[in-house]
């Protein structure tokens, strides 16, 4: 099966709700729509987050304090085990998430 995705296209009912695009073993790849922050938390392993659309605030956590960057499309943000993170939209964005799978 062959399937063509066109993130710009992307929306959902609410905000970061999912496309699963597929669950390679136990790797979950999955496209989100949002406009609005996430919660601080912590995923039980590592996770790529790639902004496709728009501009995410990406702040996280880690021996040197809280630190904060702009993502823009086609930046990329890896989180270790362990590394608390909180994602906040600047207006609508569609990010790319590739994480162990059940993961938070």
């Amino acid at each position: 099966m062959t399937t063509i995705i066109r993130s710009k296209d992307f929306t959902a009912s609410r905000p970061w709700g999912a496309l699963d695009i597929a669950c390679m073993q136990g790797i979950s790849t999955r496209l989100h729509w949002t406009d609005k922050a996430y919660h601080w938390h912590v995923n039980d392993g590592e996770e790529v987050f790639v902004v496709l659309d728009g501009q995410v605030e990406m702040k996280y956590r880690d021996a040197n304090g809280e630190t904060s960057t702009l993502l823009s499309c086609g930046d990329i943000f890896f989180a270790s085990t362990g590394t608390e993170h909180c994602a906040h939209p600047v207006g609508e964005a569609r990010i790319l998430v590739i994480e162990k799978h059940g993961s938070v």
